[in-house]
């Protein structure tokens, strides 16, 4: 199982980014996929999911109506869309995986995750 994560970058705040990550080594049928992240001095957060086998998508309430979690099975690609970013978004954020479904109170806790990617970092400042 291997994931990289990638599309970080520095943009105001109000503007938006796409993070990628490509995986391999599973399928996304078994494997529940989604994206953490981690800011300077606090614990790495759950951001958003895709649970498996249900597909059903998760969002953390902090990104609620402005981040938006997709893939391609095609293409062994999982996106994170992130409109109206704020200084509070910045952080590294990581894709992560595992095998089969998580109990809804931990699909976005970072300790029930097996496999990750390296960190991309995103940066919203003025």
């Amino acid at each position: 199982v291997q994931l990289q994560a990638s599309g970080g970058g520095l943009v105001k705040p109000g503007g938006s980014l796409r993070l990628s990550c490509a995986f391999s080594g599973f399928t996304l049928d078994y494997y529940t996929i989604g994206w953490f992240r981690q800011a300077p001095g606090k614990e790495r957060e759950g951001v958003s999911i895709i649970s498996r086998p249900d597909g059903i998508k998760r969002y953390a309430d902090s990104v609620k109506g402005r981040f938006t979690i997709s893939r391609d099975n095609t293409q062994s690609m999982v996106y994170l869309q992130m409109n109206d970013l704020k200084p509070e978004d910045t952080a590294v954020y990581y894709c992560a995986t595992r095998k089969g479904r998580l109990i809804t109170s931990a699909q976005l806790t970072a300790a029930h995750y097996d496999y990750w990617g390296q960190g991309t970092l995103v940066t919203v400042s003025s």
